[in-house]
């Protein structure tokens, strides 16, 4: 399984995916599920994938293939006006990577769970992030709810909810998601180490900030350290229940 989350921020937007995938407990592999597509100066595309690794690698080859291929005349993520075209762009894909391999996932009693975050900017439109279901339609972060989770998001979203905010500044909300990301491989073997973070910055129509974030990291095992700190002197701090 796989977690991955980006908050979509005033300031640009921050995504972040763990790299671990694992077909049993003794079947463990690293793959990365951060993608970048960039034309500099007019476009910046993300995207962060979990589920079967096998339909999401199907989609980026989708994606990927030449955008000015004859056989493929249609709208693509390089040619794509607006960020909601693009995200259609990755809905039509995933549906024709799930024709293809369906039926035989149903064969094999195998669900089609594979799901994206995608966001980004192009040209002056301001910077959207979208959560892409398994059918292939989808919704947009707003200001209410500003971050999209998938894969195992139980664990990191409760900080989420009591912290993020459209306001806040990137580094702040790239705290909060490693965070985040520290709560949920304390409590899900599932999920590990590497990983990969991205911070856009709205309007710079470029990539500057990427991370791989490994187990020697030295902020995140300062942030984990005295994160667990913060908790016990908040419990510590809270008058205890009366019996």
């Amino acid at each position: 399984m796989t977690y991955a989350v980006a908050v979509k921020l005033e300031r640009g937007i921050v995504f972040a995916a763990d790299t671990r995938t694992n077909a049993g407990v003794d079947n463990i592999a690293q793959y990365k599920k951060l993608t970048c597509w960039r034309i500099p100066g007019e476009r910046v595309l993300v995207m962060l994938s979990a589920g079967n690794l096998a339909v999401s690698q199907a989609v980026l080859s989708l994606l990927n293939e030449a955008p000015s291929d004859k056989e493929y005349p249609g709208t693509t993520l390089y040619s794509a006006q607006n960020m909601y075209r693009a995200a259609r762009v990755v809905g039509e894909a995933l549906r024709e990577a799930r024709s293809i391999d369906g039926p035989s996932l149903e064969v094999s009693k195998l669900s089609f769970s594979t799901s994206f975050i995608f966001g980004g900017q192009i040209g002056d439109e301001p910077p959207r992030l979208f959560h892409i279901y398994p059918e292939g339609n989808f919704i947009e972060a707003t200001t209410d709810t500003p971050f999209f989770q998938i894969g195992e998001h139980k664990y990191g979203k409760p900080i989420l909810d009591r912290v993020a905010q459209t306001s806040m500044k990137l580094g702040d909300a790239a705290k909060l998601v490693l965070l985040s990301f520290d709560s949920t491989l304390r409590s899900n073997l599932s999920v590990g180490l590497p990983i990969d973070m991205l911070t856009y910055e709205t309007n710079t129509l470029k990539l500057e900030h990427t991370k791989r974030i490994g187990q020697d990291d030295p902020y995140f095992k300062m942030l984990s350290g005295e994160w667990s700190k913060a908790l016990r002197a908040a419990f510590q701090n809270i008058e205890a229940f009366d019996i």
